[in-house]
């Protein structure tokens, strides 16, 4: 018997598309959200959509950083969305790098975007159904993880969206200018469903 997931969820990358993109950023001072991004979230969450952040982090590998430091950056950014009435159900990070970084963190894995293997745990973690599910990124890597789950594309030109816009728009993924303006074509969308 196959199990049925009923919960649908915005996947959310993080740097580029919840927060300015800043090179390995890491320091709570420097975080900061992209206009509107509080105010799109909670419009998703009013809709009914788990938000969930899928976020690679392989500055972990490369030794700039520990994962206590991303977890410590994590609450600091899920503090700032509480203020707005804003909760995420999850956050998946993943360390590695397949080429780059020290030890353990230095491997070719399914957690790293355009793998969607944060996506599926998630999704068995959550009770969440992926066909209808999104994934929002500025990367092609998170379009890939997102279309390889089975979740509709938004690609967003902030962060490095722009310089990936034409072969994720190729790829079917819808291109917009912001995270608010993807929430506003997704709910568009639903509502048409």
């Amino acid at each position: 018997m196959t199990e049925s997931r009923t919960r649908a969820a915005v996947f959310l990358d993080r740097d580029g598309t919840l927060n300015v993109e800043k090179n390995y950023l890491i320091s709570p001072a420097d975080f900061e959200f992209i206009d509107g991004v509080p105010a799109a979230l909670k419009q998703l969450q009013a809709a009914g959509f788990l938000l969930v952040v899928i976020s690679n982090q392989s500055g972990v590998a490369r030794g700039y950083f520990t994962l206590e430091q991303v977890a410590q950056l994590h609450d600091h950014m899920q503090e700032l969305l509480a203020k707005s009435g804003v909760s995420l159900a999850g956050v998946y990070v993943c360390p590695h790098h397949p080429t780059a970084g020290i030890d353990e963190y230095r491997r070719d894995c399914d957690c790293r975007k355009g793998k969607p293997g944060l996506l599926f745990q998630a999704a068995a973690e959550l009770d969440i159904d992926l066909r209808r599910s999104y994934m929002i990124g500025d990367k092609l890597a998170d379009i890939e993880a997102g279309a390889a789950a089975g979740c509709q594309t938004f690609l967003v030109r902030t962060g490095f969206g722009a310089n990936y816009a034409l072969p994720a728009a190729a790829s079917g993924a819808e291109v917009v200018a912001d995270l608010p303006a993807a929430v506003r074509k997704l709910l568009a969308l639903e509502s048409f469903n």
